[in-house]
Formats: C-alpha cells, structure tokens, sequence
C-alpha cells in the first residue's frame, strides 16, 4: 500500500476524523472522488477525497507507519 494522507477537514466528521492526522488509505478510487481509510472508530469508511492531501514518505518511513498503524488496529 505505502500510501498515506493527510486529514485537512473534519467538518461534519469530528468524531471519525482528526485534522492534521496521517491517514494510510485503503483503496482509492473505488467509488469516484472517495478514498478509503481506517478512521478513528477504527473501521474503513469511505470520505471525500477533497478532505484530505496527499502526502509523499520515504519507503522506509511508510512502510514503519503502516506496520505499526495496522499493529495497533489489530490490538484493539
């Protein structure tokens, strides 16, 4: 996967969103202009696209996240 986003609006999404938040995204383009992550209910929902950036990270730095975001879903 090793793609990540960055949440830059919550509105209307507080509780399942944090601003500012590094999201790893699940599948993009499954539905037009919506991208799929694990919010903070710790399940995979679709949200606009406009709602978050893109964001680039070396290899190794993706790769870490995403091992310890998935950890930590799995713990709970």
């Amino acid at each position: 996967m090793n793609k990540f986003v960055i949440c830059v609006n919550s509105k209307g999404c507080e509780a399942s969103l944090e601003k500012w938040k590094l999201y790893p995204v699940l599948e993009e383009d499954e539905v037009s202009g919506f991208i799929r992550i694990i919010d903070e209910t710790k399940e995979d929902y679709l949200y606009p696209k406009d709602y978050f950036l893109a964001v680039e990270l070396p290899v190794v730095v993706a790769e870490k996240l995403e091992k310890e975001y998935f950890a930590e879903i799995e713990e709970v």
